[in-house]
Formats: C-alpha cells, sequence, structure tokens
C-alpha cells in the first residue's frame, strides 16, 4: 500500500514537473516571438525614417510654348544701287553716309559742260530744221496754188509736197535728238529714288563715273521695313505643313507672330510676319530661304545687320517636366519614376528638341500620373532601387520659402 501511494506521489510530481517545463517553455517562446515582432517593426520604422526626403511631381498633360530660333540677315525692303547713267567726273556730293534722304532728293552731281553743249547744238538743229520746214511749207503752198490754175504739172505739185515731208521728218528727228540731249544733261543730277538711308560713298569729288562702273556712287536702303532672311530645312517645312496634308500658303498664314533678337542678345521690341517661304530647296544647303518682314518706324534696323529670327512652337496636350528631373547617358534623357512603396526606377525619355531652358517636352515614355523625382538627379543618392519618402515639390518649395521669410522677420526685429 504504501509503494502503490509513493508510486502514485512521484509520478504525480513527474506530471507536474512536466507541465511547469511545457509552460516555462511556452512562455520563453511567446516572449521570444514578441520581442522578435518588436525589433522588426523598429527595424521597419527606423528604415523608413533613414529614407530621405525628395521633391517629386505627378506628371499631367498641358499645354506649352516653346520656340526656334533660326540666324538671319537683315536687308531693307528696298535695296537700290546707285548707278549713274551717264559717264562724267563728279563734281559734288550733296549726302554722307548714313544720311536719310528723301524721294527725288540730290545725291550727286556731274560734270554738265559737254551736255549742257549737246543741249545748245540739239537745239540749234531743230531750229535749222523749223526753218527748213516753214520754206518747204510756203513752196508747197504756191505750188498748190499754181497747180489749181493748171500753170504747173502734177508733178512739180508732189515734188514740193514731198519735200515738205521730208523737212517735217527733219525737224522731228532735231527735236528727238534735243529731247535726248536734255535727258543726259538731267542725268549729270543724280538723285534719290526713294526714301531712305545712304550707303557707303566710295568715290567722292573728281572721280569718274560711269554706267559700266561695277561699284555703284552708293546704295539707298528703305528701311522704313526690314527684311528678315532665314533658313528652314525639309524637315522644318513639313513640320509646318502638317506633313504635306495643307498648302504652304495656308502653313504661312497660320504661322503665329515672330520676333527678332538682334546681335547683343536683346529682342527687338517690334514683332514681325513670316512673309514668304521659297518654294524651291536648295539641293547643296538641304533649306528654304524664308523672309519675315518687320516694321522699323525709328530706323534703328539696318541693312545688313544680323540677328536670329525666334519662331513660337505651340504644343498642345502633351507632357512638360522641369529639366532638372532629367540626366543624360549617351545622348540618351532619362528620370527617375517612383513606385508606390517609393522605389526609384530609371526610365528613358523622348523630349522635343526645343526647349525654354527650363523645361523639356516629353514626347514619349511618360505617362500622366506618374511620379518622378525633381531633385538631386544625378547625384549619388538618387538611383535605381532607392526608397525615399516622396515630397510634393510645390508643397516643399512653399516651406522653404516660408522659412526663408520668418527668419527674414526675425532678423529685422532683432535689428
Amino acid at each position: 500500500m504504501k509503494k502503490r501511494n509513493l508510486m502514485n506521489v512521484r509520478s504525480f510530481r513527474g506530471v507536474a514537473g512536466m507541465a511547469l517545463s511545457l509552460a516555462l517553455g511556452v512562455s520563453v517562446a511567446s516572449c521570444g516571438g514578441y520581442s522578435k515582432s518588436k525589433e522588426a517593426e523598429a527595424q521597419a520604422q527606423m528604415g523608413a525614417q533613414q529614407a530621405p526626403e525628395v521633391a517629386t511631381i505627378v506628371v499631367e498633360r498641358t499645354n506649352a510654348e516653346n520656340q526656334k530660333e533660326y540666324p538671319a540677315k537683315l536687308e531693307g525692303k528696298t535695296d537700290i544701287a546707285i548707278r549713274p547713267q551717264v559717264s562724267g567726273f563728279i563734281t559734288a556730293v550733296h549726302v554722307d553716309e548714313g544720311q536719310t534722304v528723301k524721294k527725288g532728293q540730290t545725291l550727286f552731281t556731274l560734270d554738265q559742260v559737254q551736255y549742257q553743249a549737246a543741249v545748245e547744238n540739239a537745239q540749234a538743229a531743230v531750229n535749222s530744221a523749223q526753218t527748213a520746214v516753214n520754206t518747204a511749207r510756203m513752196t508747197a503752198d504756191t505750188k498748190r496754188k499754181l497747180f489749181e490754175k493748171n500753170i504747173i504739172s502734177s508733178y512739180d505739185y508732189q515734188l514740193a509736197q514731198n519735200n515738205l515731208q521730208t523737212a517735217l521728218a527733219g525737224l522731228s528727228q532735231a527735236q528727238a535728238a534735243l529731247t535726248t540731249a536734255r535727258k543726259n544733261l538731267s542725268y549729270t543730277v543724280v538723285t534719290a529714288p526713294s526714301d531712305g538711308v545712304v550707303g557707303s560713298i566710295p568715290n567722292r569729288e573728281g572721280s569718274l563715273a560711269s554706267p559700266s562702273s561695277m561699284e555703284p556712287l552708293t546704295t539707298i536702303s528703305d528701311n522704313s521695313k526690314v527684311y528678315a532672311y532665314f533658313s528652314l530645312t525639309e524637315k522644318d517645312l513639313l513640320e509646318m505643313t502638317d506633313n504635306g496634308t495643307r498648302s504652304l500658303d495656308a502653313a504661312i498664314k497660320a504661322m503665329p507672330a515672330v520676333q527678332l533678337r538682334l546681335a547683343n542678345g536683346s529682342i527687338y521690341g517690334m514683332p514681325g510676319d513670316v512673309a514668304t517661304v521659297s518654294g524651291v530647296i536648295n539641293t547643296s544647303t538641304g533649306a528654304a530661304s524664308v523672309r519675315a518682314l518687320f516694321d522699323n518706324p525709328s530706323g534703328m534696323l539696318r541693312s545688313g545687320s544680323t540677328g536670329q529670327v525666334i519662331v513660337p512652337v505651340n504644343s498642345e496636350n502633351v507632357i512638360v517636366i522641369p529639366q532638372k528631373a532629367t540626366y543624360e547617358i549617351q545622348g540618351k534623357k532619362f528620370v527617375y519614376t517612383v513606385g508606390k512603396d517609393g522605389t526609384l526606377t530609371s526610365k528613358a525619355i523622348d523630349v522635343l528638341p526645343q526647349n525654354d531652358g527650363q523645361s523639356y517636352v516629353v514626347l514619349s515614355g511618360l505617362e500622366p500620373g506618374e511620379q518622378i523625382v525633381v531633385e538631386g538627379v544625378g547625384t549619388s543618392a538618387i538611383r535605381d532601387g532607392v526608397k525615399i519618402k516622396a515630397v510634393d515639390a510645390a508643397k516643399r518649395q512653399a516651406a522653404v520659402a516660408q522659412q526663408g521669410g520668418e527668419a527674414a522677420s526675425q532678423q529685422a526685429a532683432a535689428k
């Protein structure tokens, strides 16, 4: 009996010990699991805290206005080379280089002596011819009366009439020679054919002027309107005409006003219009000549100057991104897109070649709603696979501006 009781006690102690050990094991396991869960959560929070805050934007479609610039040469509306119509020595120069002149104003005077003498000789010839006509007419009248009375034959009468006609022809020739002589005399006074500005004057008093001279006396440029000549490539022409779906004339009429960048980099104050586009493409340059017209009331633009014609390029319903959001590898542009978990992924994009220096118009590679990095692109901190904490770029910029204002206010108050 005692043995049985002793065995029962030992058995109870064994069971109790096993139960206690099991309970302790469960307790320890539970504590270890809780510790590991807390550690993982802490590590996750630490990782989230270590993810850098980076400015980003969500791309959307919008309208963009860019521009193309083309080198241009300026020419006056009319550039007239002044050449004498008769030969002679220059006796007077009545204008100076750069002077503004009116139509009909005297520019040069050539030696008039020989031309004045020619006029006087021609006038004398006219007088002589007129006398001959008068004599022939008197004879013809007398012969007519005699013929009517049958005193002379018809032959004598007709001969008198022929002599009168010959005298009249001689008078006409003399009068024509007088007109020519007077015209040549007038050509010795060289006048401005239009309003404009006098160009260089290579020949002065005493120089021989001739119609056959290679070098003109001067050039008169009408600068009230100025043409800016530039070139468009075949690709530009195709873009203008929507790949030939509309005529070139219609494309010119639809073109917006253009601007002119002067040689010093400033923009001319008055817009211009594209007037004509050559219908022939130069085989050596692969481009067509284009002419834009600018008003020039002040005369500031001068023929022979250079500049750049700025042609607006309007794009509708396109994605526009800041240039600082891109980086380039072997001529190809890339951006970093942000995943839902904040992971960065590089993405190749195609952009419009024309830009304003601040942004790009994206042709392909991005879709509306995608989020891209606009801060730190190109640095080692921003690369594929890195996780970031995305911050709205506009809000961040506003916060920075506000902090700067507050700091400025505190500094002002401290003073």
